[in-house]
């Protein structure tokens, strides 16, 4: 038995969600998002709350149980709050800076990196070291900090590179003499 799967998605003020056969539809205040339904789960609308069971006992039905009321739970909360994630850059003249819809990043190579800031995704630059990217869709804003951090992943001898706020570096000891 799912865990996850068993509780249902409860839906806050001003979200909405539309069921039909093959797709479930969530709208919000920031936006709306789909997904496609699997016929292994059937998915019910319920007080305001969205529940989930599986069709029968198949490996595939009960994988996909939890999977799918995690997704559905993942998007009420994107369409009502939104996610984001927060980069710093650590290193001497690493700057980033938005420029139109790119944004620009400055980090020791002979030419600055330019990212080009997909559609429904917001990237905001408070300080010229700190990276702010916010969206309402977890995985697009989780894939979008994943790219620019691989343009210069944090180092374990200077710790110089893009990470993520909080993110623990490992630090090695150099050569020795």
């Amino acid at each position: 038995m799912s865990r996850i799967g068993k509780s249902p998605v409860v839906l806050p003020a001003g979200v909405e969600v539309l069921i039909a056969e093959n797709d479930i539809t969530v709208k919000g205040k920031l936006g709306e998002l789909q997904m496609k339904q699997t016929p292994e789960v059937r998915v019910s609308l319920e007080d305001n709350q969205v529940l989930f069971a599986p069709q029968d006992d198949s490996a595939r039905a009960r994988a996909l149980w939890g999977l799918l009321r995690s997704n559905l739970n993942n998007m009420v909360q994107g369409v009502s709050e939104g996610f984001s994630k927060k980069l710093e850059l650590q290193g001497v003249g690493y700057r980033a800076a938005i420029k139109g819809k790119q944004l620009k990043l400055e980090l020791g190579y002979s030419h600055a990196v330019l990212y080009d800031i997909p559609e429904g995704i917001t990237i905001a630059c408070e300080k010229p070291t700190d990276i702010s990217i916010t969206g309402r869709d977890k995985q697009k804003v989780g894939q979008v900090a994943s790219e620019i951090r691989s343009f210069r992943k944090p180092e374990p001898y200077k710790g110089k590179g893009i990470r993520y706020v909080g993110e623990y570096v490992r630090r090695k000891e150099g050569k020795k003499k």
